[in-house]
């Protein structure tokens, strides 16, 4: 299996000159996710976790509802690349094969190959977790947490990551990768392989919210999205219409909330 960091040789240009280097960057592998002998898409990413990236992806992305529809799986490395083999069980075997996707994702689309306006803007579940609560100053540092949890990031400086907040512990999962949704999709399948349940907590990103993250976040049936970043407006009207709270440019100890702001719990200072 490919290491997800590689050592390359450079010249680092500075004011007193020119200097030889050698930096950790991260690896890309092609990904391919292949259903019943079918290949149903593929996704360059970080050659980490692909066990939870292509169980997380398949879940995100409607092929299978839960892992109990997967009868086995396994990952089988290739010159080109490696493929996530899935073997379905009858029902689901049998809706596949009325499902047509072929998708060649560069890092970071999550949109690719879709053939339809449809397909990009699918119907997506209301999310629960009506009683889900979370403090005001653990939303504020939310990203500061998850920047401890981010090995691949500290030696590359080149990967995002997707964290699991649960009220009162913090970040207890984390997963990285070169592209934001992949980093999501592995942590989804991570949680889904470990029986954590999304409706208990909040998901911490690193990048920006597009509405595929939303998506992602919708399938999930995760009720909080938390980013450093900033959403898109049309990923916003997603989440107030999939009954999300988006939580965004959160950093130094604030943030802007946009969307079903009643799961947060702010006092008289916030988060002073």
């Amino acid at each position: 299996m490919p290491h997800p960091l590689r050592s390359m040789p450079g010249m680092a240009v500075r004011q007193d000159g020119r200097h030889t280097i050698a930096r950790a960057l991260p690896e890309e592998t092609p990904v391919a996710i292949v259903m019943d002998g079918s290949t149903q898409a593929v996704m360059m990413t970080t050659p980490a976790d692909l066990e939870d990236f292509a169980k997380g992806f398949a879940l995100t992305e409607g092929f299978i509802a839960s892992l109990d529809e997967v009868e086995s799986f396994e990952i089988v490395e290739h010159g080109a690349g490696i493929e996530a083999r899935f073997w379905l069980q009858g029902d689901r075997a049998a809706a596949l094969k009325t499902r047509r996707r072929a998708m060649l994702g560069p890092v970071g689309c999550g949109l690719c190959g879709i053939d339809s306006l449809e397909q990009a803007l699918r119907p997506l579940p209301q999310v629960g977790g009506a009683g889900l609560r979370l403090d005001v100053r653990d939303v504020a540092s939310a990203t500061d947490e998850l920047r401890k949890f981010q090995p691949l990031h500290d030696q590359t400086r080149a990967v995002h990551a997707a964290g699991f907040l649960r009220p009162g512990a913090g970040i207890g999962l984390v997963r990285e990768d070169v592209g934001r949704h992949n980093a999501l999709d592995k942590l989804i399948g991570a949680m889904a392989r470990d029986g954590l349940n999304a409706r208990g907590g909040a998901f911490v990103l690193t990048s920006r919210v597009s509405v595929e993250m939303v998506q992602k976040c919708a399938m999930a049936g995760c009720p909080v999205l938390i980013a450093a970043s900033a959403p898109t407006a049309r990923a916003l009207r997603l989440a107030q219409e999939a009954g999300i709270t988006l939580a965004a440019f959160v950093r130094a100890g604030g943030f802007d909330l946009y969307s079903h702001p009643h799961r947060i719990q702010t006092g008289a200072s916030d988060v002073a």
